[in-house]
């Protein structure tokens, strides 16, 4: 059964102190609880990692990607199966995804010092300190292609993704992640209350379907560009990251460090740019007198 992502409701619209009743449609939040199962078959541990507030829909991908960004798992194949939770949880299933690895694969637990409940507004607010999020990905240290894009192919990608935020249009209360090629193509949308929980669905399908590394795509958030993005984002081996709202001043220190290229501000065919400007083509101009 397909899960249900909004939800509609009756309201009161006030207009000029005219009102009507009438419905709305919200988007919604569940929590999630992600669970891990590992170590070798006759002595399987299951243990609670992360609730997350999220809005159904991708649960598994949402809990894949979370577990490869965070550092606990490092490839698909660590990877026995995934699912709801059907036992001791009856009556929350759809809201608990166990994520069981293959016996004798040791998932990374020392850096993940997380609160047990996160909001859907900060994936990283649980987090014991800024070093155990510093998480490096294998994919960091290979020499990647040089890659570059023109500026204007920059200009269309958030009308695009518009086009294809189904939810958002509804509700208008999503955020998004999107994988362009460098042809400014729309490879993937995810959509989710939280925007940590949007780019792990991306990136868990990406995990899911041996796309990574993404060395060669763009992408695109709907909203603004937070350290834990960034941070996901290097993990996934993205080297180009434009946001259509403002970048913290640490998704720039982490973006400089890992030399990842950031543009902000992405709307009106304008952007800033951050870091790595190298790979955005500007155009060149003559002076004549």
């Amino acid at each position: 059964m397909a899960a249900v992502s909004i939800k509609k409701i009756s309201i009161t619209r006030v207009n000029n102190l005219e009102f009507t009743d009438t419905t709305d449609a919200l988007a919604i939040e569940e929590p999630l609880e992600i669970r891990l199962e590992y170590g070798p078959e006759t002595e399987r541990k299951v243990q609670n990692i992360s609730v997350t507030m999220r809005t159904p829909g991708n649960d598994a991908e949402l809990a894949t990607g979370f577990l490869f960004t965070e550092g606990i798992i490092k490839s698909k194949a660590d990877i026995a199966n995934t699912g709801y939770c059907f036992i001791a949880c009856a009556e929350n299933k759809e809201n608990v995804v166990q994520v069981s690895l293959v016996p004798g694969v040791m998932p990374n637990l020392h850096n993940t010092e997380r609160n047990f409940y996160t909001t859907s507004s900060c994936g990283v607010c649980g987090k014991g300190s800024i070093n155990a999020i510093r998480t490096v990905s294998t994919f960091t240290q290979q020499k990647t292609g040089q890659i570059a894009v023109n500026a204007e192919l920059l200009y269309n990608l958030p009308i695009v993704l518009q086009q294809h935020q189904a939810v958002f249009a509804d509700t208008g209360a999503l955020h998004a992640s999107a994988l362009f090629n460098l042809k400014g193509e729309l490879q993937l949308v995810k959509e989710d209350v939280g925007r940590h929980n949007a780019l792990d669905k991306l990136i868990g399908a990406s995990l899911n379907n041996n796309q990574l590394p993404l060395d060669n795509s763009i992408l695109l958030l709907s909203g603004r560009a937070s350290f834990e993005l960034i941070q996901k984002a290097a993990m996934a081996g993205i080297q180009i990251v434009a946001a259509v709202g403002a970048p913290s001043s640490l998704a720039v220190e982490l973006a400089e460090e890992f030399n990842i290229t950031l543009t902000g501000f992405l709307r009106n065919n304008r952007f800033n740019i951050y870091t790595a400007a190298h790979r955005i083509l500007l155009p060149s101009y003559e002076v004549t007198n």
